[in-house]
């Protein structure tokens, strides 16, 4: 996705790498990205990880957005933050999808967008 503002100098791969590096830095856990282009008309990723606490998830949200601003990126909007147990910060080219354990395992988003490719895929064959 290329509809960047003319403050964003970050690249689709270097915004990734921001923020793949950053929720290392905060201990995620099993972070995950998947490559959406193509099959989602609002990112080219997502990137998905998994917190310890609602306050782990709260904090990891909140540092996450303050680096991606001061990357010169500012988030589009960040949505969840009061529950915690599934924050989403939305960086245009990625939205980063953060969550408790419980509630990662419930919606397997992974698998979601994995079988939405393969069931593209398949459609597209057999036509």
């Amino acid at each position: 996705m290329t509809n960047k503002t003319a403050a964003t100098t970050l690249t689709s791969n270097q915004l990734t790498d921001l923020v793949i590096s950053s929720l290392e830095d905060l201990k995620a856990i099993d972070i995950q990205q998947v490559d959406v282009s193509g099959r989602n008309p609002l990112t080219d990723r997502f990137v998905i990880a998994t917190g310890t606490s609602t306050r782990h998830v709260k904090s990891m949200a909140e540092k996450l957005a303050m680096k991606a601003k001061a990357a010169n990126c500012q988030p589009l909007g960040i949505e969840g933050e009061k529950g915690g147990e599934w924050i989403l910060v939305d960086l245009n080219d990625v939205i980063v999808h953060l969550m408790l354990p419980q509630t990662r395992a419930f919606y397997n988003l992974e698998k979601l967008w994995e079988a939405s490719s393969q069931q593209r895929g398949s459609t597209s064959r057999s036509a």
